[in-house]
């Protein structure tokens, strides 16, 4: 009696169709279980395998050109933006994170929490493919973040909109108007109805889209969100985001990304380090506030970027000494009293230099001038001489992924 046929009996096309039913890491885990397997999934027949996966996950009826360019240009979003402008509906700062069949993106802010280095994460924006390759966007707002008039709740539905891009480090969200127009044509309607709760149930969406009885009820969902929308008749703010390319340290720039760190009135700020192309580096505060330059404000700009290594003059262990940590980035106290500073660099300005008009006596040397506390562990303090604390700041995020992420429910979040 003959064997059955195994996996590796049948022709390689027939294999790779088979293959492309699986997830990106089972694919991984199935090309580690031998050689022949992995020159399957990463072979030349590699290209062939991806694009059958992403048509099967995201757009079958699509051209692979435009599907192709699509995720490209989705995949350049993957981490970091910030709000260009003072726009309040907008958040600072946006995280970019692949989902099931979606890309999405999250406000993150700090937690309100005094003392806290929680983050919170918060659904900002989701962009999916429609049948046909169309991309779907939608703004995400929780239930209470705007209201129409005091005694109106406010408006817990999704914004469909567009995002437009300007080159590879500026994108734009408006809102996407021709979703409330009375007539439209039969087959885009399947193509623009998001569902209706929450964030999960858009990926079932698109995961049962091509259910026997589908078309018609999402024609009616379709129906519905046209009519409330209409009722509605909300204003929506154009939105401008800019890339932060550089949110990681590096060996040749260890200071550079993005940080968090508790402030003087024990409030969690974020702050941005970034290199310039002259040698010189400079830190901004990234935040919520209202003012003029809170936005996105500077704190310090040095032109000088040397580091004093060990062992210190003792005049700078007794700058040291005499400073208090606002919050130790330790977690515990005894390992606060074991943190050793690794490295000093000496910062010969502040914002005082930047925005005059916010500083007092400029003219005064040891009024701009400061020192960055490297430590062991990598994370790093600042600060001034004419103040007696240190603000100490450990990374936002890390190896993809936002550290310190504080559980916000939102039962009525929107999509």
């Amino acid at each position: 009696m003959a064997s059955p046929p195994t996996f590796s009996d049948f022709p390689e096309d027939v294999q790779l169709n088979i293959l492309s039913f699986l997830s990106p890491l089972e694919v991984s885990a199935f090309a580690c279980t031998s050689r022949r397997f992995s020159s399957l999934c990463g072979g030349a027949s590699s290209g062939t395998l991806w694009l059958a996966m992403c048509h099967r996950r995201w757009s079958p009826s699509s051209s692979p050109r435009l599907l192709y360019r699509t995720l490209d240009r989705w995949e350049n979003l993957i981490g970091f933006w910030r709000r260009v402008g003072a726009s309040a509906a907008a958040p600072a700062l946006v995280f970019f994170e692949w989902g099931a069949s979606s890309i999405a993106a999250s406000a993150v802010s700090p937690s309100p929490g005094p003392g806290s280095y929680g983050v919170l994460k918060v659904p900002f924006l989701w962009m999916g493919l429609s049948p046909r390759g169309d991309p779907l966007c939608f703004l995400l707002r929780p239930a209470g973040s705007r209201s129409e008039s005091p005694s109106e709740p406010s408006d817990p539905d999704p914004i469909p909109v567009t995002v437009s891009f300007m080159g590879r480090n500026h994108f734009v969200v408006e809102e996407d108007r021709s979703f409330d127009a009375d007539a439209q044509e039969e087959d885009s309607v399947e193509s623009t109805s998001p569902p209706d709760r929450v964030m999960s149930e858009i990926y079932e969406y698109f995961a049962n889209r091509t259910s026997p009885n589908g078309d018609k009820s999402f024609r009616r969902q379709r129906k519905r969100e046209r009519e409330r929308l209409g009722r509605r008749g909300r204003g929506f703010d154009t939105q401008h985001f800019v890339k932060i390319s550089n949110y990681y340290p590096t060996l040749s720039r260890p200071l550079q990304g993005l940080w968090k760190g508790i402030c003087e009135d024990m409030v969690l700020d974020f702050f941005l380090v970034a290199y310039d192309d002259v040698g010189g580096m400079s830190c901004r505060r990234v935040g919520e506030m209202g003012s003029q330059f809170s936005g996105y404000s500077s704190v310090f700009w040095t032109s000088n970027t040397a580091f004093i290594e060990s062992p210190f003059p003792q005049e700078e262990q007794d700058i040291y000494i005499s400073r208090r940590h606002i919050r130790s980035v330790a977690s515990s106290q005894r390992n606060v009293e074991r943190e050793v500073v690794s490295r000093i660099l000496c910062i010969n300005s502040s914002y005082d230099l930047v925005i005059p008009d916010l500083s007092g006596d400029s003219g005064n040397f040891r009024n701009v001038e400061g020192r960055i506390w490297e430590y062991e562990d990598k994370t790093f303090g600042f600060g001034f001489l004419r103040n007696n604390f240190i603000i100490d700041l450990k990374p936002i995020a890390m190896d993809g992924r936002i550290l310190d992420t504080v559980d916000k429910f939102c039962d009525r979040c929107t999509l």
